[in-house]
């Protein structure tokens, strides 16, 4: 059997084939060439068109479908990958009512700052094990507040990958996991929470029928079967937010053991089996994909918004031409520590481990006669490095404390300069996998349809790639680098 996995981030749509026996890829493609617009017609906001989700995703999957010939009649089933946290909103004609108030968006920070202290810091913690915070429930509150006629028309409100799933199939629903994502979850009693609905004023009707996210979702409509030579009826059999979706394809799955990623945001994730909150809500706490009534199994989720978008950034306003590759070449002519030069990556709105503060990016000790584009360039993987140290600090006191980091060979862990700095600021072995988000969705697939019959047989094709393992030499430069941009950070935090 093949297996369809799709990975719909706020950059690109990337769609994989793998053969489930050999789980190894045979056709990979993604959409489009340059990254996909994000929308910000207020400052702060960030919104997405979901039918540009939905012409991209056609337009990857039929090039990843072009050089399998008649082999994609052996597709069997199909797994979804997305971005978190977006709000979708739907009509009872399943037309979208408005742009997707998506991940990075920071207009519903108030909303639920509010809702924080209103409930009360000890409801929310113990119960939802987070602040309501910016999450999917707060924007729709938002939408409630300032925009009543739309409010008023929304039939279902949908994450990024339940609107992909429900053009596919023709079914609209979401996942458990997807509930706790969007904070509607009562981790105590186990059921949506009541008390968040009622204080938002939310009714329970706007929201899908939640599934478990490996688990028969819907078939695959005549329609998209006949326009891309697929069978008719190919269940979509699993479906999960791109950060536990990220674990699932290294196979973290178990408590202790940690993924990472660094694309436009960066992300530390660890599984636990202990129901914990941090008292700041600084990290946030979800139903991970193999969470069940009898097995507790919770992803532990520290979020930068400021990472390699940085990199996106200084690719397209100084990079003139310049590949990634090139940018990390450059980087790695340049001396550890940049010779002065230190970066605050934090340019992309609030950050949740600043407790939703927006700092903005800034750049220190620039020095005109002696710093060049390759000082930036590295500059840059230096303070993204810093940032995913003082998050796993954070994560530590909540008993996460990996030796091992597992990741996928993709963005930012493609440049050894990254990984090697990392490494040695953290002082944790980097493995990386030859996996990414639309592999690892294909094999979810292929777990929820039933095809494989063990995790173990699931990824017998993960292969590891690569390891960088910590210097003493670099761990020495860059803990005294480290303090001195957290110096910088707290005078911008507390400013």
């Amino acid at each position: 059997m093949l297996l369809l996995g799709i990975d719909l981030g706020s950059s690109s749509v990337k769609v994989s084939v793998i053969d489930g026996t050999a789980g190894k890829a045979l056709s990979t493609a993604s959409y489009p060439p340059s990254e996909m617009e994000i929308s910000a017609p207020v400052p702060g906001w960030a919104e997405q068109d979901p039918e540009m989700w939905w012409k991209n995703f056609t337009l990857a999957l039929a090039a990843c479908l072009e050089p399998l010939g008649t082999k994609r009649k052996d597709i069997g089933a199909i797994g979804i990958s997305y971005q978190m946290h977006g709000l979708v909103v739907v009509d009872k004609n399943k037309k979208v009512l408005r742009p997707s108030i998506i991940w990075c968006d920071s207009r519903a920070v108030e909303v639920g700052d509010r809702a924080f202290d209103r409930m009360g810091k000890d409801f929310c913690l113990h119960h939802l094990l987070n602040s309501p915070g910016n999450f999917t429930a707060s924007k729709l509150a938002w939408v409630r507040e300032n925009e009543p006629d739309v409010y008023k028309s929304i039939y279902k409100i949908m994450l990024p990958g339940d609107y992909l799933a429900m053009r596919l199939t023709d079914e609209i629903k979401t996942t458990f996991s997807g509930l706790s994502e969007g904070i509607f979850w009562d981790f105590m009693r186990g059921e949506v929470s009541e008390e968040l609905l009622d204080y938002y004023g939310i009714s329970p009707d706007l929201l899908a029928d939640p599934v478990q996210s490996f688990s028969l979702q819907g078939g695959l409509t005549r329609e998209m079967a006949d326009e891309f030579g697929l069978k008719p009826g190919i269940p979509v059999s699993y479906r999960a937010g791109d950060q536990p979706n990220n674990a699932l394809s290294l196979n973290v799955l178990h408590p202790g053991e940690v993924a990472t990623t660094a694309g436009t945001s960066g992300v530390i994730y660890g599984v636990t089996d202990i129901t914990q909150f941090d008292p700041m809500s600084r990290i946030n706490t979800f139903l991970h994909v193999n969470h069940t009534k009898r097995m507790t199994r919770l992803g532990v989720l520290l979020c930068i918004n400021g990472t390699g978008i940085l990199n996106s950034w200084l690719k397209k306003n100084t990079g003139a031409g310049l590949s990634y590759q090139e940018m990390n070449d450059l980087a790695a002519a340049v001396a550890p520590g940049s010779e002065g030069l230190l970066i605050l990556p934090f340019g992309n709105g609030a950050e949740r481990m600043f407790r939703n503060k927006d700092i903005r990016a800034s750049v220190h000790g620039l020095n005109f006669n002696i710093h060049r584009q390759g000082h930036l360039y590295r500059a840059a993987q230096e303070s993204i490095a810093y940032s995913f140290r003082f998050g796993l600090e954070i994560m530590k006191e909540t008993g996460i404390n990996p030796s091992v980091i597992r990741a996928g060979e993709s963005n930012m862990f493609l440049s050894r300069v990254f990984r090697d700095i990392l490494s040695s600021l953290t002082s944790t072995v980097i493995t990386l996998y030859n996996t990414d988000g639309s592999v690892g969705a294909a094999r979810g697939a292929g777990i929820g349809c039933g095809f494989y019959r063990s995790e173990e047989e699931a990824f017998s094709g993960l292969k590891v790639t690569g390891t960088s393992e910590p210097d003493s030499r670099l761990a020495m430069i860059y803990d005294a680098r480290y303090q001195e941009w957290l110096d910088i950070l707290e005078n911008q935090i507390y400013e």
